[in-house]
């Protein structure tokens, strides 16, 4: 496996990163915009997001989708700009975050579950499904810090990191949306998940950022690869003509202050074995 390296740099905070029609998209957090990038590393503005974009999703005739974290809304981008999709803050507990959707245009939005930057205490959060009409309800509850979730190849089952768990958590998805028969898909040893991804062997690719790495985890917890980066790991993504680039998201911190002043967030990449899957 070849050796990480960095593509682009100068950025506030990365999140979500996607790959679709040939580019990387991802949510800059602290710069509040929404933004592609090229195989050539060229980068374009989306949109704008003022109330911070998290998570990215597509709905079935390509209508971008962004999580705005801080007024838990989905929004949805239509040819004269964003337009409120789905509101959710009778629903979340907190702040909402990363957003996988589905290839019916369903999203899973998770949240905070609690004010962290605040001192509050870690809470248990929600899980909320957004139908493609914007009709939304929590479909799952009692949730330690829902972030990064995939969605298998078959579309029939649903994996979301536990951040405070340390833990992926797996769900059926029936046909409506609905989420059930709830289990422990892999119990992380010295690893926080972050963002994640999926590839064709049903392993996942999940970032850590406090154990600055990305690992690659099966069903049941064993580990078969670990990467180390300098800064934190946020999140991950398979992309590339083959999908088999790993693009991982780095950033010096969390929080705000320092990243907007220090502008040290990063796309990296190294070449894999096994292709992306599924979704995101």
């Amino acid at each position: 496996m070849s050796n990480i390296k960095v593509l682009l740099e100068g950025f506030a905070f990365l999140e979500a990163p996607r790959w679709r029609d040939g580019k990387l998209w991802f949510s800059d957090f602290y710069d509040h915009r929404v933004l592609a990038m090229d195989p050539g590393g060229q980068t374009e503005i989306i949109c704008e997001v003022p109330q911070q974009p998290s998570g990215l999703g597509w709905l079935p005739d390509g209508r971008l989708l962004v999580v705005s974290m801080i007024d838990r809304r989905v929004l949805r981008l239509e040819p004269e700009g964003l337009v409120e999709h789905a509101d959710l803050s009778d629903l979340a507990t907190f702040h909402c975050n990363d957003m996988v959707v589905d290839d019916q245009g369903r999203a899973y939005v998770g949240n905070f579950g609690s004010d962290l930057a605040a001192g509050g205490m870690p809470e248990p959060a929600t899980l909320i499904l957004v139908a493609p009409d914007g009709d939304s309800r929590v479909v799952a509850e009692d949730l330690l810090f829902p972030n990064g979730s995939v969605i298998t190849p078959d579309g029939r089952t649903l994996i979301v990191g536990e951040s405070f768990g340390a833990r992926m958590t797996a769900f059926d998805i029936a046909p409506d949306g609905s989420l059930s028969n709830r289990r422990l898909w892999a119990q992380l040893e010295a690893a926080i998940p972050d963002g994640c991804c999926i590839d064709a062997e049903g392993a996942l690719w999940v970032a850590s950022p406090p154990t600055r790495e990305v690992l690659r985890v099966r069903e049941g917890g064993e580990t078969t690869d670990r990467i180390s980066t300098d800064q934190m790991a946020i999140a991950c993504m398979l992309g590339g003509d083959d999908r088999r680039t790993l693009y991982v998201l780095t950033a010096p911190s969390v929080e705000g202050p320092e990243c907007e002043a220090t502008r040290s967030a990063r796309i990296e990449s190294l070449e894999v074995g096994v292709p992306g899957a599924g979704l995101p």
